[in-house]
């Protein structure tokens, strides 16, 4: 290879570990937009309101629609100067904690995972639970309206597992929430009720509202920024929102101008997750509400504790969503409720599955194991495999080799129908250089000759890329499930402290050493030496495709453990039967004979 190849591979391979910082540098991403919410905007008459003491039908009439109130972003609420009073209770697998500004749930606590997993894997302590809606501006269940702020001084109480919060409205509205958190089994369910009350003599208006439903936010200072989102289900499918909908960018970084907020819904709104890489906070009304809205919002910055590496991209922002509800009027002595229930675990799937089985709401879909070619089919598949494996297996490492090796052996005939072809290819390689020389000159005819000769001696040039085209699914179901699955959260393997991060065995100067991509690397280079060129490939484009594995050990080499665990045995798995495949075959054979002329 020559000096000016060698320098654009490199040139490539470089430009690819300098991406990221490079669009930051030169394309900083540019502040989302702080300006004030429209608190009443035509909405469904429908709402997801329970009547109680069997109140007059006109109870659930919405009233005219008001004229537009502007309610402060949450981000720009200022901090009340009446002080906070925290109420803390838990059950078998939760701790919750209610805050009395806004009256609603302020964290939940997961006693079984931890915010940082260590190598020690011993059980998380109380500073080191994984919390979700952890530092959020706003509590669960806060209520923004034209008489109410999200920061309002609310009254808690608590009798036995239930948690009550209540407050008196400008206009004389009752508002009260209740929370039964006494769940004792493992399904990290509990429930709540928003409840208006009219205790006067005279008919009063409920206002257009949002009910907070709760923030994406991180876990851990080394949570991945891409997987933070919030998703909603109207019955047929469900919609992600994340950063990069908010970030507006083109093509992922050409900079375009950041959205602030993002409304959906029309009475199908049948439940709201926020999610981040391997939790979810769910919301499920008890009726589906009208409509949903969600927000870029600002957190504090994260307590590394000293975790975070060096250069490590810290998220300081969330994704705070809220069902809208539409004004309503309510008679003297009557009340209107919205129930929900709240599903606050990891994202496992058997478990959501479960719940949305016995929901009829496919709550498994927060999973995110979804896309085009059956990506989310195969996703599903193998981490079904995977954790049946696990029941014979000690280790999951062992689990995603044993998967590899049956996933080769399921498409190993065609993987050999293929090393044939090449091998077929690399035979005819001389006759097939004879008729591009003879009819360099005439494109046509050297494409009508080449076929033909093709054709006569049964080669198919696709032969050699179809096998690799079937197993392009698997490979991205591979990457959405060892991405996305708990399970391998926190899991050593052989050096590899968690399954689920980099190798990471030191660093220089803050650049991380991770050898399972190298070995990658050097198993992909040996692969691509053994397998013959394509038939009209000049040297030098054999010589570059040979080394172009090398842009793979930048691409994957901030992946996880285990997905370059799967790519280094599939390799060598390959190698293996490249090999086995040419010594089997008999070169001779390789070329069907040219049919004899007829005298």
């Amino acid at each position: 290879m020559d000096r000016k190849t060698l320098l654009i591979l490199g040139g490539a391979i470089l430009l690819l570990f300098l991406l990221s910082p490079l669009v930051d540098h030169f394309f900083p991403p540019q502040p989302v937009p702080v300006s004030p919410v429209a608190a009443a905007t035509n909405q469904p008459a429908a709402t997801n309101a329970v009547a109680e003491s069997n109140p007059s039908p006109a109870a659930n009439l919405p009233a005219p629609t008001p004229a537009p109130v502007a309610t402060p972003s949450p981000a720009a609420t200022p901090e009340p100067p009446i002080p906070e009073h925290i109420l803390t209770i838990s059950n078998k697998d939760l701790v919750f904690n209610f805050t009395s500004r806004g009256g609603g749930l302020k964290s939940v606590a997961l006693k079984d995972y931890s915010a940082v997993v260590s190598r020690s894997r011993k059980a998380p302590g109380e500073n080191n639970f994984a919390t979700l809606n952890a530092k959020a501006p706003l509590p669960v269940l806060a209520v923004l309206g034209e008489d109410a702020r999200g920061d309002d001084a609310f009254t808690l109480t608590q009798s036995n597992t239930t948690v009550r919060a209540e407050r008196t409205l400008a206009n004389g509205l009752l508002l009260i929430k209740e929370f039964e958190v006494g769940y004792t089994g493992t399904n990290y369910l509990f429930t709540a009720t928003v409840r208006f009350q009219n205790p006067s003599a005279l008919p009063l208006k409920i206002p257009r509202r949002e009910v907070v439903v709760g923030t994406a936010t991180p876990i851990g200072p080394l949570d991945d920024s891409t997987t933070l989102g919030a998703m909603w289900y109207n019955g047929a499918k469900a919609v992600d929102i994340g950063a990069a909908w908010f970030a507006n960018r083109t093509l992922g970084c050409i900079p375009g101008t950041p959205r602030s907020e993002f409304e959906d819904g029309a009475s199908n709104v049948i439940w709201a997750a926020m999610h981040s890489q391997y939790f979810a906070f769910v919301a499920i009304p008890l009726q589906p509400a009208p409509s949903i809205v969600s927000r870029n919002v600002s957190l504090p910055p994260p307590d590394t504790n000293g975790v975070a590496a060096p250069g490590a991209m810290l998220l300081t922002n969330g994704i705070q969503t809220a069902f809208v509800y539409p004004a309503a009027t309510l008679e003297p002595q009557k009340s209107l409720a919205q129930s929900f229930t709240f599903y606050s675990g990891p994202k496992e799937y058997n478990g959501l599955a479960k719940i949305g089985q016995n929901m009829g709401n496919n709550l498994d879909l927060v999973m995110g194991f979804t896309g085009f070619l059956g990506f989310g089919f195969f996703s599903k598949m193998l981490l079904l495999s995977m954790n049946g494996l696990h029941a014979i297996l000690p280790s999951y490492g062992l689990c995603i080799i044993a998967i590899t090796v049956i996933v080769r052996l399921v498409f190993w005939p065609m993987t050999a129908a293929s090393t044939r072809s090449q091998k077929r290819l690399q035979t005819l390689q001389p006759q097939l250089k004879a008729i591009a020389e003879k009819y360099k000159d005439d494109p046509l005819k050297k494409h009508e000759k080449t076929s033909a000769f093709m054709k006569e001696h049964k080669v198919n040039p696709m032969g050699s890329c179809l096998p690799m085209l079937i197993q392009i699914p698997v490979f991205f179901g591979f990457y959405s499930m060892l991405r996305n699955a708990i399970e391998l959260r926190g899991i050593p393997f052989l050096w590899a402290g968690d399954l689920t991060l980099p190798d990471t065995i030191a660093s220089i100067s803050g650049f991380p050493i991770n050898p399972l991509p190298l070995i990658m690397g050097v198993t992909q280079i040996w692969q691509s030496h053994l397998t013959p060129p394509s038939p009209g490939m000049d040297p030098g484009q054999q010589k570059l495709m040979r080394y172009m594995p090398l842009l793979f050990i930048a691409i994957f080499y901030r992946m996880s453990s285990g997905l370059n665990i799967y790519y280094t045995v599939s390799n060598l798995l390959t190698i293996l039967q490249t090999k086995l495949t040419k010594v089997g075959a008999d070169p001779a054979a390789l070329v069907s004979p040219a049919p004899k002329k007829k005298k």
